[in-house]
C-alpha cells in the first residue's frame, strides 16, 4: 500500500537530487515529498544513505506506532533519533567546551 514520505537531503550529491525527483516533488530545496509503495521507499533510502557522505538526509514515513511515524537519518548528523520507551526522541550532539587555563 502506497504512503507519504518526506526526505529532507541537505548538502547532498546533484545525482542524488536528480534521482530523488523521479519519484518525490522537490517541494522546496532540499525537502522531497511524494507517495510511494513501501519497496520504492526503501529503495530509495538505501540510495539516499549511500550517497548522502558529509551532508544529512532524514526520511519521515508513516508507522503503526503512538506517534504515527517513523524517522530514519544518515550522514554526518547533529541530531540522533532516541527510543525512549516507544517513543522516539531527538538527541542533540554536545559541542566542545574549552575551558581556559587561569594563571
Amino acid at each position: 500500500m502506497a504512503s507519504m514520505i518526506t526526505i529532507s537531503a541537505t548538502a547532498v550529491p546533484d545525482h542524488l537530487r536528480g534521482a530523488l525527483t523521479r519519484w518525490l516533488l522537490e517541494v522546496t530545496p532540499e525537502l522531497y515529498v511524494g507517495t510511494v509503495s513501501a519497496r520504492v521507499r526503501d529503495e530509495l533510502w538505501a540510495a539516499v544513505a549511500a550517497c548522502t557522505g558529509d551532508g544529512m538526509s532524514v526520511l519521515i514515513h508513516p508507522s503503526d506506532n503512538e506517534q504515527g511515524f517513523e524517522l530514519r537519518t544518515a550522514g554526518k548528523r547533529r541530531r540522533r533519533p532516541l527510543d525512549f520507551d516507544g517513543l522516539t526522541l531527538i538527541a542533540y550532539g554536545t559541542a566542545s567546551k574549552q575551558t581556559a587555563k587561569s594563571p
